[in-house]
């Protein structure tokens, strides 16, 4: 899938410190400004990185106003806003290439709803290219973002 988003290049050419949850949030916010419909976007990061905490603002962003909860027991968490569809997913927990085809991820890729993976790095050749792949790194209490959109 061809990168859909309009990032500028200061966003994409440099890594973003972030201090605390709110600045997560709002880093979140910004990115969904730049989301459009049939994007999948890669979230990696360790256990407590903050993968949801972003995933939460990116959705405050799109105007979504209830309760965003982390899908790592549900494992997929559908979202509807008043743009499109979101499904955030966490594979985490699954081990086997069937395990995804069961969460029923290629009728989420139907060009109309964004996915937002988290532990996408467990089966990268099983999952869709992304659009845009969101790293965060674990630095003390600084989280540090680096955003790298798919060729």
């Amino acid at each position: 899938m061809e990168l859909q988003l309009s990032v500028d290049e200061t966003m994409l050419a440099q890594s973003h410190r972030i201090d605390n949850e709110s600045s997560m949030l709002k880093f979140g916010e910004t990115i969904s400004e730049k989301i459009e419909p049939g994007e999948v976007v890669y979230l990696i990061g360790e256990l407590g990185s903050g993968k949801t905490t972003l995933v939460r603002g990116i959705l405050t962003g799109l105007g979504y106003q209830k309760n965003v909860v982390s899908p790592t027991y549900t494992l997929v968490e559908p979202y509807k806003t008043s743009k499109y569809d979101i499904y955030h997913l966490d594979l985490y927990r699954l081990n086997t290439h069937d395990e995804i085809e069961n969460l029923g991820l290629r009728d989420f890729l139907d060009g109309h709803a964004v996915c937002l993976i988290e532990w996408p790095d467990k089966f990268e050749k099983n999952l869709p290219n992304p659009s845009l792949t969101i790293r965060i790194r674990v630095l003390g209490q600084i989280r540090e973002i680096s955003l790298n959109p798919s060729p």
